[in-house]
């Protein structure tokens, strides 16, 4: 979906979201949004590098649950 939007105007995102064009400057864009405190709003490089750490605690947990059994048995 693409939307146009001129600065002031917003877009809903089911009942609880608000995106609101707030301010356009050069090659910047300016986005206010309204959301639940329950919806993690963040940039896609920060949401990544999120989505990475915790790859990265997930592949790491077989390994270390291992080597606690390992202790445990001897």
């Amino acid at each position: 979906m693409v939307l146009t939007r001129k600065a002031g105007q917003s877009i809903a995102i089911g009942d609880d979201i608000e995106i609101t064009l707030l301010e356009i400057d050069g090659g910047k864009v300016r986005l206010g949004i309204q959301a639940p405190r329950s919806v993690p709003v963040h940039r896609m490089e920060i949401y990544l590098a999120i989505n990475a750490e915790g790859e990265k605690k997930v592949e790491r947990a077989p390994r270390e649950q291992y080597r606690a059994l390992r202790r445990q048995a001897s």
